[in-house]
């Protein structure tokens, strides 16, 4: 098995597999791990404060010299939310905990604060990021043109072939092409219909269309995966689901013990917890939410209505009202090490390309 790719030399990595960044599940324990054995770990920073980048980055750096990626959420908040939109989801939300007997504050429309990658960048340069990778857009050409004069390297996630040709115009370097199998939020940015694209197919049409490296992302889970997006044309594979039982994973016990008994068809799209398409198991949380009829607010205004009962039943390990993030192929994830993880999945490979 040859590894070695353009895509491996861009990153500075042994292995072109690439531990997906999973907001609130993702580790700096997590990222530190896969680098150290060769992949390239990733750390999501979507929304978080300034100082709280810092921080992240650095407990990474604490714990490897590995290159390592950081991933940001790319999008302009909305300048408006309906409050009726807003205070009808509040107060349903408010009676559904009721009646389910817990409790989580009302969240103060006025103190929501939503951070902007623009806000995170100095921290990133400041920290020396060289790998860089997006999702939910691209950076402006300002925002580009600041990183590509620090020499960092741009990876966009595109779920059809028209996005990937904007990310390409825009400056990208990698394009990661996100199959409609992937657990957590899709990555669409573009207006219309959510694409609904399956990896098989979309991996080859992008390849074709950008000539980039192409790393594929959704449903990749074991050796048979990482050589399939190789034969479609893929430099690189990147691996969100695998890790999410993970020793290093921060889902809770609960979420990691849903997983262990999903099948193909236990997951479902939702814009139940934070207003954008996202693969979720369902529970009660999003089954009350769609039955309910009611306008779901935009990202991150659902978001942030859904985050004190999602810190609470983190708390209590309650599954029925945290977003149980999982890939369609979720249920072959494994509860062992990151490490030991992807030496298997690279052992596994190797012996069944030989």
């Amino acid at each position: 098995m040859e590894w070695t790719n353009e895509l491996t030399r861009m990153l500075g990595v042994s292995y072109p597999l690439i531990q997906a960044p999973m907001l609130g599940i993702t580790t700096p324990a997590m990222v530190a791990a896969v680098s150290n054995s060769g992949g390239l770990g990733s750390l999501s920073l979507g929304g978080l404060p300034p100082e709280k980048v810092t921080v992240l980055i650095r407990e990474v750096k604490e714990l490897t010299t590995q290159p390592f990626a950081v991933n940001l959420f790319i999008y302009e908040p909305p300048q408006y939310q309906d409050r009726k939109v807003f205070d009808k989801m509040q107060d349903f939300l408010q009676f559904l905990y009721g009646a389910k007997g817990v409790a989580a504050v009302p969240v103060n429309y006025e103190d929501i604060r939503i951070y902007s990658w623009r806000e995170q960048l100095p921290a990133i340069i400041a920290a020396g990021i060289k790998l860089l990778s997006f999702t939910f857009g691209m950076p402006d050409e300002e925002g580009v043109r600041l990183l590509k004069s620090h020499d960092i390297l741009l990876m966009g996630t595109a779920t059809s072939v028209a996005e990937a040709i904007v990310l390409k115009e825009a400056g990208s370097d990698v394009i990661v092409a996100q199959g409609i199998e992937a657990g957590g939020h899709r990555g669409s940015f573009l207006p219309g219909p959510l694409p609904v694209i399956g990896t098989m197919a979309l991996v080859p049409q992008v390849v074709d269309r950008v000539r980039l490296p192409v790393v594929a992302a959704g449903g990749i889970m074991d050796a048979r995966g990482v050589i399939a997006a190789g034969k479609l044309g893929a430099a690189g594979v990147q691996l969100g689901s695998l890790f999410l039982r993970s020793h290093e994973s921060a889902a809770t016990p609960a979420h990691k013990e849903a997983l262990a008994g999903i099948t193909d068809t236990d997951t479902l799209l939702t814009r139940a917890f934070s207003g954008r398409w996202a693969r979720a198991v369902p529970n009660t949380l999003i089954r009350e939410v769609e039955a309910s009829g009611l306008t779901v607010c935009d990202y991150p205004y659902q978001d942030a209505l859904t985050q004190p009962i999602r810190s609470v039943s983190r708390e209590l390990d309650n599954p029925e009202f945290i977003n149980i993030w999982a890939g369609q192929a979720a249920g072959k994830a494994k509860a062992w090490s990151a490490a030991d993880i992807l030496e298997e999945l690279v052992r596994e490979t190797e012996a069944l390309s030989a």
